[in-house]
């Protein structure tokens, strides 16, 4: 599977003003050796680390959660299926389904639970999928 990335376009969530900034889908099977340069612009190092939060729930929290260079602060997610960062009023929401990370990144006026809702949702809608 290859990497596809989507802008949110300010439309994703709701119908009356924009929530996420930016939103991406990667597959796993080749996630370390491609990268996406459509609005979310992340290493492939960085999401190896990912890749192993997600095997070894908690061990990003040490060194931080990057995203094309920007630190964020772990916080509470759900081991082996969700892990969210915050850097100020931002942050991001990462969901692992089957065979893909699901990103949801934010900014305010957009809650980090208005995040959630939606990489969660749309990360559960794929897994039931198959996907």
């Amino acid at each position: 599977m290859t990497i596809s990335c989507a802008r949110s376009g300010g439309e994703i969530g709701s119908q009356r003003r924009p929530l996420l900034a930016r939103m991406a889908a990667f597959g796993l099977r080749a996630i370390a050796s491609q990268r996406c340069n459509l609005h979310l612009q992340i290493k492939p190092e960085e999401v190896t680390a990912i890749v192993n939060d997600f095997a070894e729930p908690g061990s990003l929290a040490p060194t931080g959660l990057y995203i094309g260079g920007t630190k964020y602060m772990v916080i509470q997610g759900e081991p082996g299926a969700v892990i969210r960062g915050k850097k100020g009023s931002a942050g991001v929401t990462i969901k692992k389904t089957t065979c893909a990370l699901i990103f949801g990144l934010y900014d305010e006026p957009v809650t980090p639970g208005e995040c959630n809702m939606i990489v969660e949702r749309l990360g559960d809608y794929l897994i039931d999928q198959g996907i």
